[in-house]
């Protein structure tokens, strides 16, 4: 019902990576497990392969997965050490995708170093918290609505209220909506959860009261009426907090970003 705050592409898994990033910088020696064409293979790779896979450490699978892994990671070796792949890595486009990739690793790992690195404290998150509550709506609507595809449609659903027909009966034999079959009703929700333009229409409106004119979104044109309202509840700082520092968070890198940009060398 309430604002939900999401993480862009890169910052997905941030908790995992964060992990695999500190695999990287083990303080004992790689151990060597497989010879393949005389290029080694040691734990560490295995363990990130397995990581990468599965989500798991090595210290955390059956004898039977580390198996089925360690094979895999060989062929991979296989194909890699073969004459032909010295040739093909050399082709401009291969290149290009290694070059990406290894930019994509390094740039997660110091994204991943950044959060490690980033400090919340309780203030901002209280901050942050009262700007939510502050932002949120004081209202909570319970309406149904008619969905239909032309203003005109709508014009004529209208004129028909007007003569005494049933807002309900209305909805289940005109709306193209998914809740038709529910008569229209779109149950209790927040102005947020809504279009623009829905929303807008709705607060216009009166409890009881249906749309004299029909409002229009992305979705088509909208006979709306107002059953009830009541005054919405906030959510408590402990149901929100997860989402608020990770808002923190992304609002954080996006800011450490644009730093990055300001002062790019040419």
């Amino acid at each position: 019902m309430y604002k939900t705050f999401f993480l862009p592409k890169m910052l997905k898994n941030t908790i995992f990576l964060i992990m695999l990033f500190f695999s990287l910088f083990r303080i004992t020696e790689a151990e060597v497990i497989r010879t393949v064409n005389n290029v080694a293979i040691d734990d560490e790779i295995l363990n990130i392969y397995i990581q990468t896979r599965i989500q798991k450490t090595i210290d955390n699978i059956t004898e039977e997965e580390y198996s089925s892994l360690l094979n895999d990671l060989i062929d991979l070796y296989l194909l890699s050490t073969q004459d032909e792949a010295e040739k093909l890595k050399n082709t401009p486009q291969l290149k290009a995708q290694i070059e990406l990739q290894n930019r994509g690793l390094i740039a997660q790992a110091v994204a991943n170093n950044f959060f490690k690195n980033l400090k919340i404290s309780e203030e901002e998150i209280r901050d942050a918290y009262s700007l939510e509550i502050l932002n949120t709506p004081k209202l909570e609507y319970k309406a149904s609505h008619i969905l239909v595809e032309t203003e005109q449609e709508a014009l004529e659903i209208i004129d028909q209220l007007n003569k005494g027909d049933t807002f309900e009966i209305l909805a289940i034999d005109k709306s193209i909506g998914p809740s038709a079959t529910n008569g229209g009703n779109l149950d209790w929700f927040s102005p947020n959860q809504m279009v623009k333009a829905f929303s807008d229409a709705v607060e216009k409106l009166k409890n009881g009261e249906y749309s004299k004119l029909p409002t229009q979104t992305q979705f088509g044109w909208h006979v709306i009426l107002r059953e009830d309202s009541k005054p919405s509840i906030p959510p408590t700082l402990e149901s929100i907090r997860q989402q608020i520092e990770q808002n923190i968070m992304q609002k954080s890198f996006q800011r450490y970003i644009q730093a990055l940009r300001s002062n790019i060398n040419n």
